[in-house]
């Protein structure tokens, strides 16, 4: 797994993640390289909306459509910061640049943006991001504590929540509920 590179793969929790910051998590990662990883959770929705987090941050939103989305626990590092998925990437003053099209930003102009004018168009918020240490993803990945399958955007962006995880195993050609907790190798 030397020089394996998951930058928009996901990772899907095995049935046996015993870290209830991970359990049944699909977890989007935005930069995997030699120094680590850095990934966010895309199916834990706080209890949160968009809206009460822009006025939280003294971004009064100016065009309604926020009530009903949600934050997501994006991860257990930083969970004080926000961190904006979206797409397409844009302009913005902190951005990691994942794809052509998709981008993480976590500075606070893209939600000025997002409360005026409704862009970008796909967004995911979450507060707070997963972050592996250099080399200890691959070590996860080693004991079966993860799946990985190349992401689709669709699965982040136009999914409920509750379908997502069972779609990025279904990436795989699986159904979660035939994954077993116990792993072995060949």
């Amino acid at each position: 797994m030397q020089n394996a590179n998951f930058t928009h793969h996901f990772l899907i929790a095995m049935p046996a993640m015993v870290d209830d910051n991970f359990s049944r998590s699909l977890v989007y990662v935005a930069e995997h390289n030699d120094e680590g990883a850095l990934g966010i959770i895309i199916n834990r929705p706080l209890d949160l909306s968009v809206k009460e987090l822009l006025e939280r941050v003294e971004i009064p939103p100016q065009i309604s459509g926020f009530d009903a989305s949600p934050v997501f626990f994006g991860g257990p590092v930083q969970t004080d910061r926000g961190f904006v998925l979206h797409r397409p990437h844009g302009e913005w003053q902190s951005s990691l640049q994942v794809t052509s099209e998709i981008a993480l930003t976590s500075s606070k102009d893209i939600l000025q943006n997002l409360a005026e004018k409704g862009e970008p168009k796909d967004v995911l918020i979450s507060l707070g991001y997963a972050g592996w240490g250099a080399g200890q993803l691959e070590d996860e990945l080693a004991q079966n504590g993860w799946l990985t399958v190349g992401a689709d955007p669709r699965i982040i962006f136009e999914l409920e929540v509750g379908e997502r995880l069972d779609a990025a195993v279904r990436l795989l050609g699986i159904d979660f509920v035939n994954l077993s907790d116990v792993a072995g190798h060949a």
